[in-house]
């Protein structure tokens, strides 16, 4: 139970970090952490499969990584299908 409380407050501030990077902001707070969260889970399960496994100190950066490049990615294909300003 507390690695998933864990998984999600990474994911939570992974999805704000990738709002703060791209350009727009993202899509506000909740469904930036959502995303990180979704982005998390998948970065940490595709990345491996396409041999870009990597580990940065501590356990908790290379997940924190791994849900930003995720995260980044699930935006970037979201703001392709959000309507615009």
């Amino acid at each position: 139970m507390l690695g998933i409380i864990i998984a999600i407050l990474i994911g939570a501030v992974a999805g704000w970090l990738a709002g703060k990077i791209m350009r727009g902001g993202g899509f506000g707070f909740i469904i930036n952490a959502i995303l990180g969260i979704v982005g998390g889970f998948l970065a940490s399960y595709l990345l491996p499969m396409v041999g870009l496994s990597f580990s940065i100190g501590p356990a908790w950066l290379t997940s924190i990584v791994y849900s930003l490049i995720g995260a980044l990615v699930i935006l970037f294909v979201a703001s392709l299908f959000a309507p615009k300003k």
